[in-house]
């Protein structure tokens, strides 16, 4: 459904909810004046009767018409959109204005039709007296009219702001994530190629290897662009296929160990995440060791978690959060994905060896 049928249909929608009001209304008030009449035996009479159906009908009639037209005033000088106490002040004023319109042609039709009764019939002279007499229930009955409609759009629009509230964050919370992607899969990329680079003239057999290899790691990487979590066994593939890609580069000073329980490998992941911490270990482990070390990538139950952690020979200088770990970023989709309830961590864990750790809810 696109903008402008969803439109016409919020339109007709409240449409029907504003008739369906008005006419429950107004139906529910004559019944009750009905009742009370019937319970308290004052239609004994033919006359009675008439004068009682009569004036009901008109008064009715009136109520009907004049809040009907009360709404296009409110609308019009655009009332509901003020500030509360200009609401409630043109509210007031509308109300007033309109009891004694209503109360004055009520008047003038229940002269016309003889409807009067005989407290009435002695001010028949006085239309005045009798208008303002009448004014009050019709102000009386018009407020409580306004102050149905007032809390109906207070809530609607109420509702309708968080709705937009929610909207807006699930929006920020999807560019934050894709911003946060299109800053990983470049700097996956230029690894890959930098990589690819330092084996053209060494090795050109392997280097085609590693662009083949390589193409199915981006192809993979732009399918999960699309969704926020994918299976770890997929998220495991793409690294193993990044890690032969580095070990080319790295040949023997490279060494990689899984530890990997099997029955995690359905579990969902953000994608790229492991990627990111692999990387990380790379660069600012294994390439700083003049001898290499070794890349161990771990998965596995823990409580209520599950754990990924990626180990990595060399020292930890610093906080993870400084831009020299470049880890930022899994720290943010880590909160937007899963709020407080992840958990991330690197520490030095024996003095060769280097562990980043995540624990996802499961």
């Amino acid at each position: 459904m696109d903008d402008s049928y969803r439109f016409v249909f919020f339109m007709k929608s409240r449409n029907f909810t504003y008739w369906l009001f008005q006419l429950c209304g107004w139906g529910m008030f004559a019944l009750i004046n009905i009742f009370f009449a019937y319970s308290f035996d004052k239609l004994g009479t033919q006359e009675d009767r008439n004068v009682f159906y009569g004036r009901l009908v008109i008064f009715v009639s009136s109520g009907f018409v004049f809040t009907h037209l009360m709404r296009y005033v409110i609308i019009g000088m655009n009332v509901l959109q003020k500030k509360l106490e200009r609401q409630l002040l043109q509210f007031l004023l509308v109300t007033l204005v309109f009891a004694v319109i209503a109360s004055t042609l009520d008047n003038l039709l229940l002269m016309q039709f003889d409807l009067q009764n005989k407290t009435e019939r002695e001010f028949k002279d006085s239309l005045l007296l009798l208008t303002l007499s009448g004014a009050f229930y019709f102000f009386l009955y018009f407020f409580i009219w306004n102050l149905i409609y007032f809390m109906f759009h207070f809530i609607t629009k109420s509702r309708r702001q968080q709705l937009d509230t929610l909207k807006l964050e699930s929006m920020v919370k999807e560019l934050e994530l894709k911003t946060i992607k299109a800053h990983i899969n470049p700097h996956f990329i230029f690894n890959a190629l930098n990589s690819i680079r330092a084996l053209i003239d060494e090795n050109p057999g392997r280097a085609r290897n590693a662009i083949t290899e390589l193409s199915n790691i981006l192809r993979s990487s732009m399918q999960t662009e699309k969704v926020e979590a994918v299976p770890f066994e997929k998220e495991l593939n793409i690294v193993k296929d990044y890690l032969a890609l580095e070990n080319m580069r790295f040949e023997d000073r490279l060494k990689v160990e899984y530890e990997i329980d099997e029955d995690t490998l359905d579990q969902p992941v953000p994608p790229m995440m492991l990627q990111t911490l692999v990387e990380n270990a790379i660069k600012h482990g294994i390439n700083k060791q003049i001898s290499g070390g070794k890349v161990k990538i771990i998965s596995d139950f823990k409580d209520d978690y599950h754990e990924l952690a990626v180990q990595n020979t060399g020292k930890l200088n610093g906080s993870f959060k400084e831009d020299g770990f470049g880890l930022p970023s899994t720290l943010n989709r880590l909160s937007l994905l899963y709020g407080e309830k992840a958990k991330f961590n690197i520490k030095q864990i024996t003095p060769e060896m280097v562990e980043a750790k995540i624990l996802l809810p499961l």
